[in-house]
């Protein structure tokens, strides 16, 4: 009787550490690998932001990026400019409420700051 039980151990064991190890890849896939991605989206379009850009942050304020630094954003609002972290700026503003006009002028501003900076 005792051979059978211990037999009857040793084979849950095993089964055990496959039934974990499926449970790791279930994580994994339904998970860290999404959570991943989706860290990588928002950095790259925290990276790819503009002046002119009009933006929500995620405390819920709107503005208009008015400079880009390394570490951060001149975000010009009503009451002034402020300045946020990159990791603030949830999404962007622009198209979705200004369309493709106000996409347009916020790059020909951006042009114009460009040229003025060289010119000093």
């Amino acid at each position: 009787m005792l051979t059978i039980f211990l037999q009857a151990q040793q084979g849950s064991s095993s089964m055990m550490l496959i039934m974990m190890g499926v449970m790791f890849v279930g994580f994994y896939f339904l998970m860290i690998r999404p959570q991943m991605r989706k860290q990588k989206q928002e950095k790259s379009f925290q990276e790819t932001l503009k002046v002119g850009t009009r933006v929500v942050l995620t405390s819920g304020l709107h503005g208009r990026i008015a400079q880009v630094q390394d570490d951060g954003f001149v975000i010009e609002t009503l009451s002034g400019k402020l300045k946020f972290e990159k990791a603030a700026v949830s999404r962007e503003f622009t198209e979705t409420r200004f369309g493709e006009k106000a996409k347009a002028a916020a790059e020909k501003t951006a042009e114009k700051k460009e040229i003025d900076t060289e010119k000093k």
